[in-house]
């Protein structure tokens, strides 16, 4: 391979997602002598919201806090793909973001020299069919959690059999009519829920077949406080920032109250329900999930639009076993015949460990599995690394930005010490500390992360290796913890 093939910056972007934008906003603000790359491997940004095309597709948190601290939402609190998309733009547009994007490029190998401090990275140009290398002194891995064109479904018995349809929400192909057809969507999680509405009015029916069911919260898709603002011509910046604090304490106390009086946030989860399907419905067959309030993601129902579709009679819900695929639909484990022309597996996905990215440090290829999580974003024995990967409880783009700052405030102080190298270590009083799986199942377990927990790394029982998971900590903590803890081993 020539020298002309090869590039090299200061820091290397993965994914021109919501978390590889952020970044790159970032580092022109606080490091703007870093020369910096972002490689995404399609042909333009969004991540899962260029991915996902299916009908409805929307965020299941609110903008507010979903959107980035530095740019002010003025939407709904719960916005579409496209308006996602557009608001991610703006961001690009007005910080000039798009001449440090490569599309077509797909990550291939990454490996780590330590002689030559810095990352080589193999990559394929797609657009032009052709191996490319790019150098960097510092990886940023802002690839997402979950594979895009890999979808999770699982094999059930008798699919071969069915003589219709069966698409997974992550791979919609643009030309499925469901017009008066029969839809089954099998899964109960947010894909599920945006799913139904956005297609109820024109099918025969829809049906969503649960194993067990989802706690959901139905609202009206507004925000009082933020239109009362903005009836008081109050700046879009200081509503944005207000709106964003305001959620982000309520947020709090639901966690809260979730873990302290779980019975009491199930009854108000319920009763929203309630007010729509009537007290005749059986909410408690089909909406009281097993587990307890947030061990799970709560999906938010905007205008509680999945439980207007029920109430019409253009959707249902079946909380049931699947026996077998039949020639014209399911039949489940009670023997109900669920007929249908077009089955929607909205069964979730899979983990994208570090991007599906082969990785090797020093020749040695990496077992990510046997690391320890730092401050859950860097690693033992991965020099030059942080991984975004953000909050189940509050919005993803809350961590992501938190750790931009964070990325930032190390690459100046390195600078400023004339480093080259950050490599998280464990501390000689660290060394016989209990190692625990990357999330604990009694707090988070839902089961594209259960599947894939093996591969993850560890985390300990003392800080800094602790994977905490909460913002409301984090919020306080990263903008200010020591960089000189004993545990980040420089050179």
């Amino acid at each position: 391979m020539t020298n002309e093939t090869i590039e090299h910056f200061d820091v290397l972007i993965v994914g021109a997602g919501i978390s590889g934008i952020g970044g790159a906003y970032h580092l022109l603000q606080e490091c703007p002598d870093k020369s910096f790359v972002i490689l995404e491997t399609m042909d333009s940004f969004g991540g899962t919201w260029k991915t996902h095309t299916y009908p409805g597709i929307r965020s299941d948190s609110d903008l507010y806090t979903f959107g980035y601290g530095f740019k002010p939402w003025t939407g709904p609190p719960i916005a579409t793909a496209q308006e996602i998309l557009d608001y991610m733009g703006e961001v690009i547009e007005e910080n000039d973001i798009s001449t440090h994007i490569r599309y077509g490029h797909t990550i291939e190998t990454a490996q780590w020299s330590s002689s030559e401090k810095r990352w080589t990275l193999s990559v394929k140009n797609l657009e032009e069919g052709r191996q490319v290398e790019f150098t960097c002194g510092f990886l940023w891995m802002c690839q997402g959690y979950y594979r895009h064109t890999d979808p999770y479904t699982p094999e059930w018995e008798g699919m071969e059999q069915f003589q219709g349809t069966i698409v997974h929400p992550q791979t919609w192909p643009d030309d499925l009519d469901y017009t008066n057809k029969k839809v089954v969507v099998i899964g109960s999680g947010a894909t599920a829920a945006t799913l139904i509405p956005a297609m109820a009015d024109k099918t025969e029916h829809v049906t969503m077949l649960q194993r067990s069911p989802t706690f959901f919260v139905a609202r009206p898709n507004n925000n009082e406080l933020a239109d009362t603002l903005r009836q008081l011509d109050i700046p879009d910046e200081w509503t944005h920032e207000i709106v964003r604090k305001k959620i982000l304490f309520d947020q709090e106390q639901i966690v809260q109250m979730s873990f302290q009086y779980p019975d009491l946030v199930r009854e108000e989860l319920y009763k929203g329900i309630r007010e729509i399907l009537g007290e005749d419905y059986d909410v408690s067959e089909h909406f009281e999930p097993a587990y307890r309030p947030w061990q799970q993601r709560i999906a938010l129902i905007p205008d509680g639009d999945l439980f207007h579709s029920i109430a019409a009679g253009d959707a249902s819900v079946v909380t049931d076993e699947i026996a077998t695929f039949v020639e014209n639909g399911i039949e489940t484990e009670s023997g109900q015949l669920l007929e249908a022309d077009i089955i929607v597996t909205a069964t979730g996905f899979d983990l994208s460990i570090l991007g599906d990215i082969s990785f090797t440090i020093d020749d040695e290829p990496l077992d990510f599995s046997k690391t320890v999580g730092y401050r859950g974003m860097m690693f033992t024995g991965l020099p030059n690394l942080i991984w975004v990967f953000g909050y189940f409880r509050a919005s993803w783009t809350l961590r992501a930005d938190l750790i931009a700052g964070y990325v930032c405030r190390l690459l100046q102080h390195m600078d400023s010490k004339g480093f080259q190298t950050v490599i998280p270590t464990l501390r000689p009083e660290d060394e016989d500390m209990e190692l625990l799986p990357w999330v604990d199942p009694e707090n988070f377990n839902p089961g594209y992360l259960m599947r894939s927990i093996h591969l993850m790394p560890k985390q300990g029982t003392v800080d800094p290796w602790k994977h905490t998971q909460d913002y409301w900590r984090d919020k306080d903590e990263l903008p200010v913890v020591e960089l000189d803890d004993g545990a980040l081993l420089y050179k």
